[in-house]
């Protein structure tokens, strides 16, 4: 398994949501340097394909590939032995898919990096697009925060090295699965930005402060006239609030 520092640099990730090769590439030399990881989602990946990742990765950056791949263990086995053999630094899986599927993926990072450092194997719970309402739609009739509570254990039973999960259900996470379950929150919106589709964010600061570990950003840094200033001002965010934890701690 590979180690990342985890001071606020590191903990930051960028989503690039962009639907080229050329803009991502001229997006992540902006930024190299004010942020830890890049994330290449479905828009990216479907339009350039693993070529693009290589290319960064040979940049000496570090890729968050969120495929989120959901289908039978064996097919979910190969792909994600594929990733891994790009050079990736973490990957995602649909938790939804089972533990058999997510054991399956999780043996195939681990096949795929060889000699290399594996990647982090990832479990999606619910989408931070979805309210209770759309949940309860497609058969969840419990809370979001109790079907991601199930989907986190079953992740971690999987063995699984964590989840990606809405900041408001961090603290749940973990309280109820402990240190050392890595807890990847999208849906961060510093205080002034708008949500756009997400229902269930957070500030950077609030994410960390419920036991977030990495936080992915996008259009907040993205779209911003000036993207590694919008960076660095989310890791002073960042920053602050660990600076505060620390002190809670001391006094408590």
């Amino acid at each position: 398994m590979t180690s990342l520092d985890r001071g606020p640099l590191e903990r930051l990730i960028v989503a690039l949501d962009v639907p080229s090769s050329q803009s991502a590439l001229d997006l992540a030399g902006r930024l190299r340097g004010h942020v830890g990881l890049f994330k290449v989602g479905l828009e990216l990946f479907s339009a350039e394909g693993p070529g693009l990742v290589r290319t960064l990765i040979a940049e000496d950056a570090r890729v968050f590939l969120d495929l989120k791949l959901h289908d039978i263990p064996n097919t979910v086995q190969g792909a994600a032995w594929t990733a891994a053999r790009l050079g990736i630094t973490m990957m995602t899986v649909h938790a939804s898919g089972g533990v058999k599927m997510m054991q399956a993926a999780a043996e195939g990072a681990r096949q795929g990096a060889a000699s290399g450092p594996v990647p982090f194997v990832l479990g999606v719970t619910a989408l931070t697009s979805l309210t209770s309402e759309e949940l309860g739609q497609i058969g969840w009739s419990t809370s979001s925060q109790d079907v991601v509570l199930r989907l986190a254990g079953l992740a971690r039973s999987a063995g699984l090295d964590g989840v990606v999960a809405s900041p408001q259900e961090a603290a749940a996470i973990r309280k109820n699965l402990g240190p050392g379950f890595l807890i990847v929150t999208p849906g961060i919106r510093p205080a002034a930005a708008s949500h756009d589709d997400q229902a269930r964010a957070a500030t950077p600061g609030a994410a960390l402060e419920s036991g977030a570990d990495y936080l992915v950003v996008g259009r907040p840094i993205t779209q911003s006239t000036d993207p590694a200033s919008a960076a660095d001002a989310i890791i002073e965010e960042m920053r602050l609030a660990r600076v505060r934890r620390d002190l809670e701690a001391a006094r408590g």
